[in-house]
């Protein structure tokens, strides 16, 4: 197979660009009757989907994959039929394309409009769940976007009876036959080639570890939106209300410990350290949190009998732990604070508790990251939470999309502009 996947991967966009045109004229009617259709064929394929998947989870385990990994990988009918839940939810959603963003009419009498517009072909790579297959695929089509996906190896027959039946219920209700298509080889060259197929692809979207999204930027021809590490941050003013403070960090860190919005580094005021920390201890504790801990923070914590400790190194305050394992920094005021998590972090989401309104709003304003918080946890950084009602991921960037990215985050815009015969002198 690898000596005929260039010609795979050059005839997959080929086809996926043909199929765009036709995918972006569609109206908004026909695309929701299109995820209807895909949602049903999803569960009126429920055994092949099934059977593909219990050979995957078998492979898994026979490759030594933990048993969280093979979790996430798992489906069953009920988890099946969330998938296609979460694909009519996107059907009820508003459509963004030819949504009029602005408009205005120049002295000459030419009328301009900006217009929300489909971006063409997206790329998606990702090394997660099944459902990723279902979610990239209705968002981008929702969007009027035809979509290239590449999973995970260890899910591919799963991704190719997910991907087929969305395949087959989209042609059946109009959608154009190439508008969804899966790379069906495990060969990792697949993402070297994509990344590098501009003639077809407008953008790609890498979700997974970092050393595949290195890998996706370094080889990419056409805009890669990132979601990098979620080295995320709760600082605790001296203002904060201690029992507040400890509720958004036990949430922050340990309520899904493995995911990119959750803590990894709590940064505390040293006015009010010794009393925060002896608060916090007791329920980080029955959580079973590691703690990693700058000098001031150790001797504390020491003081405090507090196990598991070890001393924070540089590096501690620069790594996504995806674990039950806690920075901790203190910092002798705001300023120190916003420039600990400037230096350290990964402009994800980060979290000010206080009751000052006036540090609240400078750290609002001052700490550069996609999602920035005042007395609330960071584990709100996700689409459904914000509202958006589904997400393609979290992007780290700044330009074109950051934070969550729901569907206008899958839209470009142009300008259309009406005149009566003016011209320019």
């Amino acid at each position: 197979m690898s000596t005929s996947l260039p010609a795979l991967i050059t005839e997959i966009g080929r086809r996926a660009r043909a199929a765009a045109r036709p995918l972006a004229a569609l109206s908004a009617e026909t695309k929701n009757a299109a995820l209807i259709a895909m949602a049903d064929e999803l569960l009126a394929r429920e055994a092949a989907i099934l059977d593909a998947n219990a050979q995957d989870v078998a492979g898994a385990t026979a490759h030594g994959l933990t048993p969280a990994a093979i979790d996430r990988l798992t489906l069953d009918s009920a988890r099946l039929r969330k998938i296609a839940d979460a694909v009519r939810a996107v059907a009820d959603l508003p459509d963004p394309v030819n949504e009029v963003l602005d408009e205005w009419t120049r002295p000459n009498g030419i009328r301009i409009t900006k217009v929300r517009k489909p971006i063409g072909v997206i790329g998606i790579i990702y090394e997660s769940r099944p459902n990723v297959t279902a979610d990239a695929a209705v968002l981008c089509l929702k969007t009027g976007n035809a979509v290239i996906l590449r999973g995970g190896s260890e899910s591919l027959r799963s991704n190719l009876a997910i991907a087929s039946a969305l395949q087959a219920g989209g042609a059946r209700a109009g959608l154009p036959a190439d508008a969804v298509q899966l790379i069906p080889v495990t060969d990792r060259e697949a993402v070297r080639l994509l990344a590098q197929a501009d003639a077809f692809l407008d953008v790609i979207v890498p979700r997974g570890g970092k050393s595949l999204i290195e890998a996706v930027v370094a080889n990419a021809r056409m805009p890669v939106i990132k979601h990098y590490d979620g080295i995320c941050h709760v600082y605790v003013d001296a203002a904060a209300d201690v029992a507040m403070a400890t509720r958004i960090l036990v949430n922050g860190k340990c309520q899904r410990p493995g995911v990119c919005n959750a803590v990894e580094t709590v940064v505390i005021h040293q006015a009010i350290a010794e009393k925060f920390l002896a608060a916090a201890a007791p329920s980080l504790a029955a959580e079973g949190v590691e703690l990693r801990a700058d000098e001031p923070a150790f001797r504390q914590l020491s003081a405090l009998g507090y196990q598991p400790l070890v001393r924070a190194t540089d590096e501690d305050f620069r790594t996504e732990f995806l674990a039950l394992i806690l920075g901790v920094k203190i910092v002798p005021d705001l300023a120190a604070a916003i420039d600990h998590i400037e230096a350290h972090g990964s402009h994800h989401s980060d979290a000010i508790v206080t009751a000052d309104e006036a540090a609240a709003e400078r750290f609002l304003n001052e700490v550069d990251s996609a999602t920035v918080y005042w007395n609330a946890s960071t584990r709100f950084t996700d689409g459904g939470e914000f509202g958006f009602g589904a997400e393609i991921g979290i992007s780290t960037d700044k330009l074109h999309a950051r934070g969550p990215m729901a569907l206008p985050e899958l839209t470009t815009y142009r300008y259309q502009i009406r005149g009566d015969g003016q011209i320019r002198a």
